[in-house]
């Protein structure tokens, strides 16, 4: 039913020229959801596709959000790397700061020489306070000045809510974050940086002849699970960010202040698991699917063609695939030639007024310019076929006085 319902609308769009028109589909009110009840003073549920926040509970309130500040400093290594300031192979000579950090760590010597990449995984399966301070200094000479980098990319970010005072998350007054903020944090690192997935994802690492586990509960018990970071003080209480994909579908959440670590696993579990429940994927067109048509101005061909590059999928509650509408946005006419695979348009899946998903509209095939005889014959053809029009429906006007 549903792919009859595409089929149709696909043949509507393609006998509408021009921009801007909304096709609905069937609407059917659906039902509320029942997010679940947590515990945690914070969560969120984030759908990754599009980085919509789906639940949110104390979503904005400021808390302290120990170790989940890692993700932050770990952005900014993997920005130096892409920027070529640092390699994975370069060495770290460890200072007696880093060497005098406490809580969590590699347990790191003064005067160590350890390569980038290895602080880096540190940071990220054991999340090591020592490799913080060794990356921002080798990065920024100073933590403090490393730690103004934080704070500018928060502010890129638009992380409002959000400032920091160190580069590991250890305790102090002015350093603060919120449960949403987090989650665009997280969303914004494994978008740009999926690699990060392959650290977070680690269960164990070794270094100094130390093995050390991954404290993420997710990882190995929920299906799907490959990150993100734990996080731990007193003042903090039991935090993560946690991830998981499931047949194309990945989900961040975020938790602050459990009262134990336990519950921070089961907060994290319950939303998961209503979100691989209560949403699917629903792909509205197919790829290279032929949506509408442009008019091409002086081309051998009239009009082409305009079709997706990909497939456009969105992931949606599974009881609202008949709620979603589609607008095209197509100009009327487009000037020759045109070369195959030139944008000239986009079409949009809307779901409640709101765009959830979108793909530019291609064209589907060549259409080169006509020559100087092709467009006189033409010229000549369009006129005499007007003439031939408007004498039909001046016969026509009179038609009723005839009879």
């Amino acid at each position: 039913m549903l792919k009859q319902k595409r089929k149709i609308l696909a043949l509507a769009l393609i006998c509408i020229l021009g921009g801007g028109w909304l096709f609905p589909f069937i609407n059917v009110a659906s039902a509320e959801m029942s997010f679940p009840e947590v515990s945690s003073s914070a969560a969120v549920l984030m759908e990754f596709s599009r980085g919509e926040i789906l639940f949110s509970q104390n979503g904005n309130v400021q808390m302290p959000p120990a170790s989940l500040t890692k993700m932050m400093t770990l952005l900014l290594a993997y920005e130096a790397l892409d920027e070529g300031r640092v390699t994975l192979e370069e060495e770290v000579t460890i200072s007696e700061k880093a060497w005098q950090t406490g809580g969590s760590q590699m347990f790191l010597n003064v005067g160590q020489k350890v390569s980038f990449g290895d602080l880096l995984k540190g940071i990220a399966i054991i999340s090591a306070n020592d490799a913080c301070v060794a990356v921002s200094e080798h990065l920024s000479g100073l933590e403090a000045s490393f730690v103004q980098e934080m704070n500018k990319k928060a502010r890129e970010l638009n992380l409002q809510n959000t400032q920091f005072e160190n580069a590991s998350g250890l305790p102090h007054p002015d350093h603060f974050s919120t449960a949403e903020d987090i989650a665009v944090l997280s969303h914004y690192l494994i978008s740009k940086y999926p690699q990060a997935l392959e650290l977070y994802s680690q269960t164990e690492f070794s270094f100094n002849d130390i093995s050390q586990m991954n404290r993420n509960p997710l990882l190995g018990r929920f299906p799907g699970a490959d990150g993100l970071k734990t996080g731990h003080t007193d003042e903090a209480g039991y935090c993560l960010a946690g991830t998981a994909e499931q047949n194309g579908m990945r989900f961040i959440t975020v938790v602050f202040n459990a009262p134990s670590d336990s519950v921070r696993l089961k907060d994290s579990e319950a939303l998961l698991n209503f979100a691989f429940r209560n949403y699917c994927i629903e792909e509205v067109f197919p790829e290279s699917e032929i949506i509408s048509t442009i008019q091409v101005s002086k081309g051998e061909e009239k009009e082409v063609g305009l079709k997706v590059g990909s497939a456009v999928e969105v992931v949606i509650p599974f009881d609202r695939k008949d709620d979603l509408s589609v607008r095209v946005d197509v100009p009327e006419i487009t000037s020759s030639p045109v070369e195959q695979g030139t944008p000239l348009g986009k079409v949009q899946i809307i779901l409640d007024g709101k765009v959830i998903g979108e793909e530019p509209l291609l064209a589907a095939s060549d259409v080169a310019r006509a020559g100087r005889l092709a467009l006189i014959y033409r010229s000549v053809s369009e006129f005499f076929s007007s003439l031939w029009r408007q004498l039909i429906e001046k016969i026509a006007s009179f038609l009723p006085d005839i009879f």
